[in-house]
């Protein structure tokens, strides 16, 4: 994201979610059954309030049905969703009750098969606020036309279950596809709220399976390294947090679970020792002047500390640090007030044990904090 970051002054393009899309979808393909002109763009509703104009792709009938495809727009947030062909299957249902909606996923929507989300399990995976949005778009179509029946729709996405391999839905229990997803309806450039809702949503789907440990990482990396270490744990225990430390450790013990297992390598792990609550290098960046003070206070001279002062990276530091003759001390203190951090977010409850890996993935030092109420064999 450097190039993004430096370009902060630029106004940056604002996309529409899976939701959006299949939305415009419906609407566009229940306007063509009921007579209305067909437009290249179609007007919907927002979940949380607004407006929002849609391409359309393509409407088309198909017996007595009649289909729209819309291309999702990440805008300038892509994710592995973006451009992805959403299709919308609309018929009438001339026996049903106006204000009827039955709204189903087809091929390329996942199923939930896992308690603890948004969806009930055996059910598409369509959140309820996309759900909701659907059911409006369609609703004012069929207002504006003056025609009084029930409506049934079904989403579907091109090469849907191969983009999901990309997401963390063969993870959360959905199988077979992506999700329909939009709280909001739009996707706002470099948000972090879609990621925390990720972190929430897989805490929620292990403790709905009734775990009581969590492991988090810092990223794809550090969670392989970790799994290799503890392969008695289910997929839904990893989750990945990213940058969000102090996020994901009061997430976590907020849900109840006994044990946090943390993995990570020394960079965060020196900006997590600082106390930086969301540890991105936007927000954060390590102080080699302290790294160097703890390293003194640790036993290092003072001229291998200075080295330390002007160390570019966290690797070149780790590896002044390992070369030291009490680099192993110094490593553990670094470790030891991270723990502390973690400690004072996640409160007295939890225990929490740290992994340090070096970047190759050689476990350099792990480290455990008993919670205050906790007794373990």
């Amino acid at each position: 994201m450097g190039q993004r970051d430096a370009e902060a002054g630029k106004r940056l393009r604002e996309g529409f979610t899976t939701g959006s899309a299949a939305a415009a979808g419906a609407k566009a393909a229940l306007g063509c059954l009921v007579g209305l002109r067909i437009s290249k763009e179609v007007e919907i509703p927002l979940p949380a309030g607004g407006r929002l104009t849609i391409p359309v792709e393509r409407v088309e009938r198909v017996g007595n049905a009649a289909r729209a495809v819309v291309r999702k727009d990440g805008g300038d947030d892509p994710d592995a969703t973006h451009k992805a062909r959403i299709m919308s299957t609309v018929r009438l249902l001339p026996g049903g009750r106006y204000g009827d909606v039955h709204i189903e996923g087809g091929t390329g929507v996942g199923k939930v098969t896992r308690p603890g989300l948004p969806v009930p399990v055996g059910e598409s995976a369509i959140n309820p606020a996309p759900r909701r949005q659907i059911r409006e778009a369609l609703l004012e179509c069929l207002n504006e036309a003056g025609v009084r029946s029930g409506v049934s729709v079904v989403v579907e996405v091109a090469n849907g279950e191969r983009i999901a391999r990309k997401t963390l839905n063969p993870r959360l229990g959905i199988l077979g596809g992506i999700s329909i997803l939009g709280t909001r309806g739009t996707v706002k450039p470099f948000s972090n709220k879609a990621y925390k809702d990720t972190i929430t949503m897989s805490m929620d789907v292990a403790k709905a399976e009734g775990l009581k440990a969590i492991v988090l990482s810092t990223g794809g990396r550090s969670e392989r390294f970790l799994k290799e270490l503890l392969p008695g744990f289910p997929e839904t225990a990893f989750i990945q947090v990213a940058d969000f430390f102090s996020f994901s450790f009061k997430e976590a013990a907020k849900r109840g679970f006994h044990h946090i297992f943390f993995s990570c390598f020394f960079g965060k792990l020196v900006k997590m020792a600082q106390g930086f609550p969301y540890t991105h290098a936007r927000k954060s960046t390590i102080d080699f002047d302290r790294l160097a003070s703890w390293s003194v206070l640790k036993g290092m001279e003072k001229e291998r500390a200075h080295a330390i002062k002007g160390a570019n990276t966290a690797r070149e530091a780790l590896s002044i640090i390992q070369e030291a003759p009490r680099g192993d001390g110094i490593i553990r203190y670094v470790l030891e007030t991270a723990l502390i951090s973690a400690r004072g977010f996640a409160g007295p409850l939890p225990d929490i044990t740290y992994y340090l890996f070096d970047f190759g993935g050689v476990l350099l030092l792990t480290e455990k904090s008993k919670g205050r109420f906790f007794t373990k064999a």
